[in-house]
């Protein structure tokens, strides 16, 4: 499948992906990962391994797209959603009357 990384077009398919990443130790992955194998890669290294370029030269997206149509398991970040603080009794009192109007 001809993939396009970093403007640079690629002829990628499964079974390559596989061979190039045998015996490749897996990093810890933090963010977005691919899971080859039995095995989760973060999606730069895999980028880095498959197209021998520079991790800063291709966007995790990049990598992403092209892994799911090869038809690899692809993981995201989860979104995650900050924390509420529980309002004092002062600024709960403050948000039920509101903001004073602009003058």
């Amino acid at each position: 499948m001809r993939c396009v990384i970093a403007r640079f077009p690629f002829d990628l398919t499964k079974s390559g992906v596989l061979e190039s990443m045998k015996g490749v130790k897996p990093e810890q992955a933090s963010g977005e990962s691919v899971i080859i194998g039995r095995r989760t890669y973060p999606v730069k290294q895999v980028g880095q391994v498959i197209t021998r370029q520079d991790r800063r030269d291709f966007s995790a997206g990049e990598v992403l797209r092209a892994m799911t149509a090869l038809g690899f398991t692809c993981r995201t970040l989860p979104l995650t959603v900050a924390p509420v603080r529980a309002l004092n009794a002062l600024q709960a009192a403050s948000a039920m009357l509101g903001a004073p109007a602009a003058a």
